[in-house]
């Protein structure tokens, strides 16, 4: 008995498959995707230590710009207060680097599991789409990096000089990285909308005819996905996505959807 069943097409005479196969196809992508991520795992748990700096830039940028008398620590450190908050705190980013190293091939699995209901021409776009949720998701993970300092200064700076910050490494490391992922889906807009051009349920035409209740949907996304509220980040999402919105659009147009 395999534990792990081969992925293979299912269809029959008429090209369709069956709920019940529609189902084993799905238990054996989710399982193959979840050996991927146990596989960057185990990568990340040896690079736990550069990405946990890299994480901690931010923090200690910001701590360079608080008065010395307001500081809560010397240096730039964080703190844990359960017993096993160490060990919850590695455990976390070390999922976190497993489900980046992951995701090219887990979006090849998302690809191969709708392949069924494209045409053979759609199909060969499996690659296009790989590389670029890729490329999207690391620009948008990028894009929270880059505006975290902001976010923060703002965020911890918002109670007055009275006050100084004393972050645990579980909460802090927790936001950075919801922050990461809410942007690096948010990025994924795009794809979104090219996919549903392309199997003809938002055309060119109304994606133009929506631009409107488009944008003002999008603001208010950005104004509820990002969990620190803050106007520097609401906007880095806001405006990228209205840029994607309309390259949507010109990638349909080019592709006479």
């Amino acid at each position: 008995m395999r534990l792990i069943p081969r992925v293979r097409s299912r269809k029959d005479d008429e090209g369709s498959m069956t709920l019940i196969e529609h189902l084993e196809e799905l238990r054996d992508r989710i399982v193959r995707s979840l050996i991927a991520i146990t596989v960057g795992g185990a990568i990340g748990w040896f690079l736990y230590g550069h990405v946990i700096q890299l994480l901690l830039n931010p923090y200690c940028d910001y701590l360079k710009t608080v008065p010395a008398t307001q500081q809560p620590t010397r240096g730039c450190n964080l703190y844990f207060l359960g017993a096993i908050d160490g060990v919850l705190i590695k455990l976390k980013v070390v999922l976190f680097i497993g489900l980046t190293i992951a995701l090219p091939y887990l979006l090849y699995q998302v690809w191969a599991f709708i392949v069924p209901g494209l045409t053979r021409r759609e199909r060969r776009m499996a690659i296009p789409f790989v590389f670029t949720s890729t490329v999207l998701f690391l620009l948008g993970v990028l894009f929270a990096y880059v505006t975290l300092p902001k976010a923060l200064q703002f965020l911890l700076g918002f109670a007055g000089h009275g006050f100084a910050p004393l972050l645990t490494g579980d909460k802090f490391l927790g936001f950075v990285i919801i922050v990461a992922l809410a942007f690096g889906l948010s990025f994924e807009f795009p794809i979104i909308l090219i996919f549903l051009a392309i199997v003809g349920i938002l055309p060119s035409r109304k994606l133009r005819d929506w631009r409107r209740p488009a944008y003002l949907f999008i603001a208010i996304f950005a104004a509820v996905i990002t969990p620190s509220a803050d106007p520097y980040t609401m906007c880095a999402m806001m405006f990228p996505m209205m840029i994607f919105y309309e390259g949507a659009i010109l990638v349909a147009r080019l592709m006479k959807k």
